[in-house]
C-alpha cells in the first residue's frame, strides 16, 4: 500500500501533536491541516511543511485518514463527513456528544467498510500495557485523575473530559456490563462539573470508585486494582507498575507473606503509539485497538454519571442546601 494520505483536523493544543505524529510517520503523508484559526493552522502548518486550510470539507475526498481533533461538538459531522467521504477516522474522546450520534458514526464505519478509532489514549501508556498480563478478575478498582483548572477542555464536564479516560480502562479490563452507578459532584471554577466521584458497580460484582477533578493544585492518574491474590498499584503519569502477590511455595521467606515487585517502566509515546495502531488497522484491516463501540460504552456510562450529578445537584437545591449549576 501507498503512503496514506492524512489530514488533522483541529490542531490546538492536542491536534498538533497529532499532526506531528503523522508528519514523523513513514507510513503516511500529513497532507493539510485545518482549523478556523488562522494562527493555529499557519503556525503548525509551517512547522511541518504542509498546507493549512480552514475549511475540512476542502479535503473530502482527496485524503484517506484523518484525526478529529475540534471541540466535542463539532466531532459528529466532520467524522461523518469524511467516513461518507470514504476516509478512515480517528475521532478524540468523548467519541461524540450524544450515544445516538456514536451509534450512527459506528453504523456508517461499518456500512463504508472504514476505520473508526476512539482516542482513548491511557489504553496505550506504558503502565497499562505492563499490567495486563496480571489482570485477571479484579474485585475493586480505585481510580484518582486530578488535574489543575486549565480553559482548556471545559467545553465538556469532568466525566467527560477527565474521568472517561479510566471509564474506559475499567470496562475493558472488567469486561461486565454495569449495573448500577452512584455519583456525586459540583462544578467549582466552570458552569460544567468540576469534582466528580462514581462508584461503578458491574455484573461480576467488581466495584469501581472513580474520583476525577480539574481543580487540583497537583496532577495525579493513578488506579489500584485489587484481586483475590493480588494487588496492583499503576501510577499511570510516573510509569510505575507495582504488584503485591501472595509468596509463592519455595520462595524465601520475608517480613511479609508476600511478594513485592516494583517497574519503573520507559514513558514512552502514546500518542504515536495511538496513530501507528490506527495506521496499522488501516492498512490490515484489523479492528482498531479503541473501537467506535468502546467509545459508545465509555460515554453512555459517562452520561450515566453526569446525569447522576446532576441529580444530586437539583435535590440539594430543593433542600435549600446550595445552588444548582451546569
Amino acid at each position: 500500500m501507498e503512503q496514506i494520505k492524512a489530514a488533522v483536523i483541529g490542531v490546538g493544543y492536542l491536534g498538533r501533536f497529532h499532526a506531528q505524529k503523522y508528519a514523523q510517520s513513514p507510513r503516511c503523508r500529513l497532507e493539510a491541516v485545518v482549523d478556523a484559526r488562522a494562527e493555529a493552522r499557519e503556525q503548525v502548518a509551517a512547522e511541518l511543511g504542509t498546507r493549512p486550510l480552514a475549511d475540512y470539507r476542502e479535503l473530502l475526498g482527496k485524503v484517506d485518514a484523518v484525526s478529529v481533533v475540534t471541540p466535542t461538538p463539532a466531532h459528529f459531522a466532520i467524522a461523518r463527513d469524511f467516513l461518507l467521504a470514504g476516509a478512515h477516522v480517528l475521532v478524540e474522546k468523548p467519541i461524540t456528544e450524544t450515544p445516538r450520534e456514536a451509534r450512527e458514526l459506528i453504523d456508517l464505519a461499518d456500512r463504508c467498510g472504514r476505520v473508526l478509532q476512539v482516542g482513548h489514549l491511557e489504553r496505550f501508556n506504558s503502565a497499562i500495557l505492563a499490567a495486563e498480563p496480571y489482570l485477571r478478575s479484579p474485585r475493586f478498582v480505585e481510580c484518582h485523575r486530578l488535574a489543575p483548572y486549565k480553559e482548556r477542555g471545559t467545553d465538556v464536564n469532568v466525566v467527560l473530559d477527565l474521568m472517561i479516560h479510566d471509564i474506559d480502562l475499567v470496562q475493558t479490563i472488567v469486561g461486565a456490563p454495569v449495573v448500577t452507578i452512584d455519583a456525586i459532584g459540583t462544578p467549582v471554577f466552570s458552569e460544567a462539573i468540576d469534582i466528580a466521584n462514581a462508584r461503578i458497580r458491574f455484573a461480576n460484582g467488581c466495584v469501581v470508585n472513580a474520583t476525577a477533578s480539574r481543580v487540583s493544585l497537583k496532577t495525579e492518574r493513578k488506579m489500584r486494582l485489587f484481586e483475590d491474590d493480588a494487588y496492583l498499584s499503576l501510577d499511570l503519569q510516573q510509569k510505575i507498575l507495582t504488584l503485591i502477590r501472595k509468596r509463592a511455595p519455595g520462595e524465601a521467606a520475608g517480613a511479609l507473606p508476600v511478594s513485592i515487585e516494583e517497574q519503573s517502566l520507559e514513558q514512552g509515546d502514546a500518542l504515536k503509539a495511538e496513530i501507528e495502531a490506527f495506521l496499522e488497522s488501516i492498512r490490515t484491516g484489523k479492528p482498531p485497538v479503541v473501537s467506535g463501540e468502546d467509545g459508545l460504552m465509555a460515554l453512555e456510562t459517562a452520561m450515566r454519571i453526569t446525569e447522576q450529578v446532576h441529580e444530586s445537584l437539583a435535590t440539594r437545591q430543593l433542600m435549600g442546601r446550595g445552588p444548582q449549576h451546569g
